[in-house]
């Protein structure tokens, strides 16, 4: 989701000038929802607002990230939260090095790319349109095939009340009452200037993630590993619109009180601009400073790039920020440092022949992703 820098002046007026349709969330919910309001928050600490689907597209156009609230405000009202607060919980040191080392050379750029030719050639995977629900299903069918006769992994749609479902693909492990370790993606896309039938490979954003996460799968379960704890592969509907689907799910999980151990998120990981150094970016908000301090263990074990702190993405700004504020650990390593990452996502041009685009940087993402999984739950 991860914006381009761009100063849109005239919207981000038209944005401010927006009328704010009702100062109270709590005030004719159903009436609101009925007539296709959508209710925001757009800055932590204030009260979320309701907007217009013209107001919301104008925030999202003048790159003002927010939660679209409104599948889950009513559902978490009566459910206690958690502090948001930076957790001192420290992960020990990577100890299945030699495990995770020989599953390495399995991972395929070949294969990711494949998949992500299956993903573009969808005209959007937008999370209203009927293309968006085919692209989800497919995601669905070859996770099942990867998994074959295995009866210990699920594939799961997680229906939404729009088009496009979430993906849950979970790998029951041998103690099934231990939290669970999760890794996601989001696999819709957008075309900022035609959301709903513009065109939108997302080859990037976030169609690498997804393709990272299909491989790791892929990988496990060639080579049979079965994990411990459970293992959750999450691929996410409906981001770019406020990150409904990571919110559904993450709302889910704190209502029935599921342990969480970590949350990785891979949102972009194929892009790094021409000339600038080639870095894993760690996001520095929303965020676990010792799961972060863990993902720089992972990557000095599997990965040949160095790894730095990226510039604070701000608020939400992908759908680890859904998992951080039901008081989850989690972490984002991200492509680039902002400003050296994609400025054609949202668009057309976000392709896999855009200058800048790399199979063997992003493959560096699904090596640290492999040794997340498998270090968190083995």
């Amino acid at each position: 989701m991860r914006f381009a820098v761009t100063l849109i002046t005239a919207l981000v007026g038209l944005v401010a000038a927006a009328p704010v349709v009702s100062p109270s969330p709590e005030s004719s919910f159903a009436s609101n929802v009925k007539a296709g309001l959508r209710l925001l928050s757009i800055e932590d600490g204030a009260e979320p607002v309701w907007k217009t689907e013209d107001e919301k597209l104008a925030l999202m156009r003048a790159e003002t990230k927010f939660f679209d609230v409104t599948e889950v405000y009513e559902a978490d009202k009566d459910v206690s939260q958690p502090k948001k607060k930076v957790s001192l919980t420290t992960f020990p040191a990577p100890s299945h090095t030699a495990a995770v080392k020989a599953l390495i050379p399995s991972l395929s750029t070949t294969q990711m790319n494949t998949y992500l030719s299956s993903l573009t050639a969808y005209n959007t995977r937008y999370y209203t349109s009927s293309t968006g629900g085919q692209a989800s299903t497919w995601i669905q069918s070859t996770l099942k095939t990867l998994a074959g006769s295995r009866t210990d992994i699920t594939v799961t749609a997680f229906k939404h009340s729009w088009t496009q479902t979430s993906t849950i693909a979970r790998f029951a492990g041998t103690s099934t009452t231990s939290p669970v370790t999760i890794i996601g993606a989001h696999m819709d896309s957008i075309n900022l200037n035609s959301p709903s039938s513009g065109r939108a490979p997302g080859a990037d954003d976030d169609g690498s993630g997804v393709v990272n996460l299909l491989d790791i799968f892929r990988v496990l379960t060639a080579n049979g590993f079965k994990p411990t704890t459970p293992l959750e592969f999450h691929f996410y509907s409906g981001e770019e619109a406020g990150l409904l689907g990571s919110q559904a799910i993450a709302s889910s999980y704190n209502s029935k009180g599921t342990k969480v151990k970590a949350m990785m998120q891979l949102d972009m990981t194929a892009y790094f601009k021409p000339g600038s150094t080639e870095v894993i970016a760690l996001e520095a908000d929303y965020i676990d400073s010792g799961l972060n301090s863990f993902v720089r263990q992972l990557a000095a074990a599997y990965s040949k790039l160095p790894v730095t702190m990226d510039k604070a993405c701000g608020y939400a700004c992908s759908d680890h920020a859904s998992w951080y504020k039901y008081g989850y650990p989690t972490t984002m390593p991200f492509e680039a440092v902002t400003g050296n990452d994609n400025q054609n996502i949202h668009s057309t041009g976000d392709t896999t022949s855009v200058s800048g685009f790399s199979w063997s940087h992003s493959l560096e993402f699904a090596k640290v992703g492999l040794g997340f999984v498998y270090e968190m739950t083995a």
